[in-house]
């Protein structure tokens, strides 16, 4: 993320998600932590937040469908999202945990 001056980028409260994110994600990076906890626990105010998240969900860092937050794998050379894009991949997971298969 640094080499690829990826970081260089992204405001320091993006910065400040991220680093969070990838600390309390699980295994498949993927945290369930509320705006409200993020921001008393980031020191944000909700617009900040927001900002944030749209920002790395634009440079394709992180997805998100409310509540839940994945972290993305980090694939050398891809650019920011493009407008009409679509991260399918939190899709599958929710279909997963809810037992539909995802297939």
């Amino acid at each position: 993320m640094v080499r690829e001056r990826r970081i260089d980028n992204l405001s320091h409260q993006a910065s400040a998600l991220y680093l969070f994110l990838v600390t309390v994600g699980d295994n498949q990076g993927l945290s369930y932590y509320g705006d409200k906890t993020l921001g008393k626990r980031l020191g944000m105010d909700m617009s900040v937040l927001s900002e944030a998240r749209n920002a790395l969900v634009h440079h394709q860092l992180i997805a998100y469908r409310e509540p839940l937050y994945q972290v993305l794998a980090l694939d050398i050379g891809r650019g920011p999202l493009q407008a009409g894009s679509n991260t399918a991949s939190i899709g599958k997971i929710l279909q997963q945990m809810a037992g539909g298969g995802g297939r």
